[in-house]
């Protein structure tokens, strides 16, 4: 025989499921974030990050691998707060410039003292550091695809493309420039408008 069809009840209650391990999830990931920037990455263990989260060591592992896991997922939720606003953006506005602007008041959030702590803590684990190429790489594909689901021509896609690929270099080069700058460092949202703008005029 086949399973019987869930009910409402059952869908409210996996629901409510999800919604918990959502909620568990972020709240593990905002107690190690405060952690690491009081502690440092290196000083703060698994153990404490359990602690101050309410929940066992063994838990933690139910939602996170690893304390990098934990920076990779604040990654994951700043692009796609990108991703979901260029998803509503106009089509009748030029891709490179929604871009821009959306990256540029993404960034704005942070202060730059916010920016060099999560860049002292990305610098801190050796196995996030050598990721850098392969996010920036993950980041241009996805950033591709967000943008043909906008500007839906099949016949702009190569462009598109290239919109994906010089808007990561602009973000990359900016992060590189940023980091080589004395303190106190200029805002990183403004040296990234300047990095398209640079580039609109080479172009």
């Amino acid at each position: 025989m086949p399973p019987p069809l869930p009910t409402a009840d059952d869908d409210a209650a996996e629901g409510a499921r999800e919604r918990k391990r959502r909620e568990t999830r972020h709240r593990i990931a905002e107690t190690a974030l405060r952690l690491f920037l009081a502690h440092g990455f290196e000083g703060t263990t698994l153990d404490v990050i359990a602690a101050e989260s309410d929940i066992s060591r063994r838990t933690f592992f139910s939602y996170f691998k690893s304390k990098d896991d934990i920076l990779l997922f604040w990654q994951d939720v700043h692009w796609r707060a990108i991703y979901d606003d260029l998803l509503k953006t106009s089509p009748d506005v030029p891709p490179l410039d929604a871009v821009r602007d959306i990256m540029v008041r993404h960034m704005a959030r942070y202060t730059s003292e916010e920016m060099q702590a999560i860049d002292t803590l990305m610098r801190s684990s050796p196995t996030l550091y050598s990721r850098k190429q392969a996010f920036y790489a993950e980041q241009e594909l996805v950033l591709f695809t967000r943008l043909c689901e906008v500007w839906r021509q099949p016949e702009r896609r190569p462009a598109l493309r290239m919109v994906a690929m010089v808007a990561m270099g602009a973000m990359r080069v900016t992060t590189q420039t940023w980091n080589e700058l004395p303190t106190p460092r200029k805002p990183m949202a403004k040296l990234l408008r300047e990095s398209f703008e640079s580039l609109r005029s080479e172009l």
